[in-house]
C-alpha cells in the first residue's frame, strides 16, 4: 500500500485533501531503487493554480523521460496543511512518492509572479531545508529558480543556489548530467555549482558582488569566482516541433483554473507592446509545425478526456496557420463536445466565424485589451491598435449576436493624463453606442460593458523599465477621477467598472525592479506572517511595510523615480537577447508618442535576430529593414 505523509485522520480535517494525495491520471511513477537523481518541481502557489501551468507539465514529462531521473512535484500548502505541519514538525513532502523534499537532489522553484516570493520562502522552511542559500550544507537539495522572474533575480538572490535564465528545454539535460559526474567523482556542492557556471544560461548568485553607491544605485556588480562569466546568456529553444512537449498531460482529481488541455502554438510576439515583459523576454517568434499541433491535439484529448482544448500564445492571431488548424479542429472534435479557446485573439471576421462555431454567443462574452483610452497613449506604448479597428470589432461581434464586451486597460502609463483616463469612459461607452446603434428587433438584450483598470507595472527588458510608477495616491485619485467620468457618460448604466487594489501592485513593482537588499525585507515579512500575498484575504499590507521600515528600505526608491540611461540595473548582467540600446531607443521612441512597426513590417534591430529569429528574415534570405 501506498505510504503516506499525512494521516487519514489529518486528511479529513483539511480543505480538498486531493491536494496532496498524488495519483492523479498519467502521474508518472519510477522505481526508486533505478534512479540517480530525484527532482522536485515546485511551483510556489496552491494546487489549483500550479496544475494549470503548462511549463510544469513540460518539465515534468522532459525529465520523465530520462531513465535516470525521477522528477515528482510539491505545491504550497494551503493555510488550514501549513498550520497542521508546522505544529506537528511534519516535513513537506512530494506528491508522487510521499517522500520530504529534503531527501531529493534537487527543487526546482517556477517562478511566476512577484507576489509569491513568501511561498517559496515557504516551501524551503515546511520541506526543514535552509531558507538562505549560504547556511546549506552537502545534505541539502540544490535549489534552482526559474521562470520569467529570473530575469531580475536579485531580490531572492540570497535564497536560491543558482537560477536558469531561459527556455527549459535548452540544458537542463547537461546540468543533470553534471550533477551526476560531481557526484560520482565525490565533488563538494561549492564544487558543482562551478561546473554550473560554465554552463550558458546559468547564474549561480554566490559568485557576484554587488557594490552600491551613496545614492543606493548600483556602483558594481563584479564575480568573485573565476568560473563565473560575465554575461548570463538566455537560453532559447529554437525548434518548437522537434522538443519536449506532454502527450499525457497530469489530470488532477479536483477542478484546476484551467480544466482544459493547452496546446502552445508558438513563443515570442512580434508587437513590441512597450509595457510588456513577456513579448520582450520570449523574443525571437518561433512557431510549432501544423503536422505536430493536429498530432498532439489528438493525442492531449484522447490522454485526458477534457472537452476543451486552448490555443496558447502571445498572439494567437499571428500564428501562421491559425485558420487551417482551427477549422481542423471545430471538423474533427466540435460533433463530440469539445470546445475551442482562443485566448490573445484579435477580433476580426475570422475571429468571431471561429467563436461562433465554438461558442454560445449568448453566454459568452468578448474580450478587448485597448490597454490606454486615447490614440495618443496606445501610440505611446505601441499598441498597434486604433479607436475604429476597436469599434469596428465590437459592431461585428454585436452583428453576431454578442452582447457582453470585457475591456482590458492600465493606469498609470509613462505620459498619462486625464484626457487619456477620461478617454478609458468615452470609449466604453462608444462600444455600448454601438450596440444600442442596432435595430432593438435584432438585438439581443442589453448590452454589457465591464471596463477593468489594472496598476501599470514596469518591469525588466521592457522599454519602460526606466519608467515610475504611480504612488497609491496617484492612481488612487485616478480611479475616482475615472468612476466619475464613467457615470458621466451617456450609456453609464450598461458599464461596470473594476478596478485592481493599488498595495499590491506597488510591492510587484518593488520585486520586479527591486536589488539584493530587499532579501532581507522578503524573509522578515515571511516572518511576520505573510503568505499568499496575491489573494487578498492574506495580504497582509502593514507587515509588509513594517518589514520595509525595519530594513531601512525605501519603496519610493524602486517605485516613483525614473531611471537615466547610464544607470546600472540590477538585471544588466542577463543577456535577454534584446538589447539594452533598443529597450532605451525604445524607451525614448515611446514617450515622444512615435510607433515602432510590428516585425512582420519592419525589424527594429531588437537584437533577438542573433538567434536566427525567422520573423526577421525575408523568404531570400534577406534582412528585412526598417
Amino acid at each position: 500500500m501506498k505510504k503516506l505523509a499525512l494521516s487519514d485522520e489529518i486528511l479529513l480535517t483539511i480543505e480538498k485533501p486531493a491536494r496532496y494525495v498524488g495519483n492523479e491520471i498519467n502521474m508518472v511513477k519510477k522505481d526508486l531503487d533505478k534512479i540517480e537523481i530525484r527532482f522536485c518541481m515546485c511551483f510556489p502557489d496552491v494546487y489549483e493554480i500550479g496544475m494549470s501551468h503548462l511549463g510544469i507539465q513540460i518539465l515534468y514529462d522532459m525529465f520523465n523521460r530520462r531513465e535516470d531521473t525521477y522528477c515528482e512535484r510539491v505545491y504550497s500548502p494551503w493555510v488550514d496543511l501549513d498550520k497542521i505541519l508546522r505544529e506537528k514538525n511534519i516535513p513537506l513532502f512530494a506528491l508522487e512518492s510521499q517522500d520530504p523534499i529534503k531527501d531529493f537532489d534537487f527543487l526546482g522553484v517556477t517562478l511566476q509572479y512577484e507576489m509569491c516570493y513568501t511561498n517559496i520562502l515557504q516551501i524551503l522552511d515546511l520541506s526543514h531545508i535552509p531558507v538562505l542559500a549560504r547556511n546549506r550544507t552537502e545534505n541539502d537539495p540544490i535549489v534552482i529558480g526559474g521562470g520569467p522572474c529570473v530575469y531580475n533575480p536579485e531580490p531572492i538572490a540570497d535564497f536560491f543556489d543558482f537560477f536558469y535564465i531561459g527556455e527549459g528545454e535548452t540544458v537542463y539535460d547537461q546540468v543533470l548530467d553534471a550533477y551526476k559526474e560531481n557526484k560520482n567523482k565525490g565533488g563538494s556542492r561549492r564544487d558543482y555549482l562551478e561546473m554550473l557556471a560554465r554552463i550558458e544560461g546559468l547564474y549561480v548568485p554566490s559568485f557576484y558582488e554587488v557594490e552600491y553607491k551613496e545614492d543606493n544605485t548600483i556602483k558594481a556588480f563584479y564575480k568573485n569566482n573565476g568560473q563565473a562569466k560575465d554575461k548570463i546568456r538566455k537560453q532559447v529553444e529554437m525548434n518548437l516541433s522537434d522538443t519536449f512537449y506532454p502527450k499525457k498531460p497530469l489530470l488532477p482529481y479536483i477542478k484546476a483554473i484551467q480544466d482544459r488541455v493547452v496546446l502552445e502554438i508558438q513563443r515570442g510576439c512580434i508587437r513590441g507592446c512597450r509595457f510588456c515583459q513577456a513579448g520582450m523576454i520570449y523574443r525571437p517568434v518561433r512557431e510549432r509545425d501544423l503536422a505536430f499541433l493536429k498530432d498532439y491535439a489528438c493525442q492531449m484529448l484522447k490522454a485526458t478526456g477534457h472537452e476543451e482544448i486552448s490555443l496558447s500564445s502571445l498572439s494567437s492571431s499571428d500564428y501562421s496557420a491559425l485558420q487551417e488548424l482551427v477549422y481542423y479542429l471545430i471538423e474533427k472534435f466540435s460533433s463530440k463536445g469539445v470546445n475551442i479557446s482562443l485566448p490573445s485573439l484579435r477580433i476580426d471576421a475570422f475571429a468571431l466565424d471561429v467563436m461562433s462555431k465554438v461558442q454560445d454567443v449568448r453566454k459568452s462574452s468578448l474580450t478587448f485589451a485597448p490597454e490606454a483610452g486615447s490614440q495618443r497613449l496606445r501610440d505611446v506604448i505601441n499598441k498597434g491598435l486604433t479607436q475604429e479597428s476597436i469599434l469596428t470589432g465590437a459592431r461585428d461581434a454585436f452583428n453576431s449576436g454578442w452582447n457582453r464586451v470585457k475591456l482590458y486597460f492600465m493606469l498609470g502609463l509613462p505620459t498619462e493624463m486625464e484626457e487619456d483616463i477620461e478617454g478609458i469612459a468615452v470609449l466604453s461607452d462608444k462600444i455600448a453606442r454601438e450596440y444600442y446603434a442596432i435595430p432593438k428587433i435584432k438585438r439581443n438584450g442589453k448590452v454589457s460593458i465591464v471596463t477593468s483598470t489594472s496598476y501599470f507595472v514596469p518591469k525588466p527588458f521592457t522599454p519602460f523599465q526606466w519608467a515610475r510608477m504611480d504612488t497609491p495616491e496617484e492612481y488612487i485619485e485616478k480611479q475616482r477621477f475615472l468612476r466619475g467620468k464613467i457615470n458621466d457618460q451617456l450609456n453609464r448604466k450598461s458599464i461596470k467598472y473594476n478596478w485592481h487594489e493599488a498595495e499590491v501592485s506597488i510591492l510587484e513593482g518593488v520585486f520586479a525592479r527591486g536589488d539584493r537588499r530587499l532579501g532581507k525585507v522578503i524573509y522578515d515579512a515571511y516572518k511576520a506572517g505573510c503568505l499568499f500575498d496575491s489573494w487578498s484575504e492574506y495580504f497582509k499590507y502593514e507587515a509588509w511595510m513594517k518589514a520595509f521600515k525595519d530594513n531601512g528600505i525605501d519603496i519610493a526608491f524602486y517605485t516613483s523615480r525614473e531611471r537615466d540611461e547610464e544607470e546600472i540595473l540590477p538585471w544588466d548582467f542577463i543577456d535577454a537577447g534584446v538589447t539594452k540600446e533598443f529597450l532605451w531607443r525604445e524607451y525614448n521612441k515611446g514617450i515622444q508618442g512615435k510607433v515602432t512597426p510590428n516585425c512582420k513590417m519592419a525589424c527594429a534591430d531588437c537584437g533577438a535576430k542573433v538567434f536566427n529569429c525567422g520573423i526577421c528574415y525575408v523568404k531570400k534570405g534577406q534582412e528585412v529593414t526598417s
